[in-house]
């Protein structure tokens, strides 16, 4: 039997680490780790601007980033 398009979806595409799993989507996240970005001290080296660049990241995806990151004592680039 074929496989779904979306399970091959998920086989090729799938995140390889854990950062931000249920905070962000995955194509935020997906975007962040083409970029390298797999940690809140690397995040802190973009502005909101810059983020709201890479595919998958949208104001709502900016909005709950800056609680997690307040949360955790991080913020955007200014």
């Amino acid at each position: 039997m074929a496989k779904s398009i979306k399970a091959i979806c998920i086989d090729r595409h799938s995140v390889s680490n854990d950062f931000l799993k249920g905070i962000v989507a995955m194509p935020a996240r997906r975007a962040l780790e083409k970029k390298k970005i797999d940690s809140l001290e690397k995040l802190t080296d973009y502005s909101e601007e810059e983020l709201l660049q890479f595919h998958g990241f949208g104001k709502t995806t900016i909005q709950k980033l800056k609680i997690y990151m307040r949360d955790h004592g991080k913020s955007f680039k200014l």
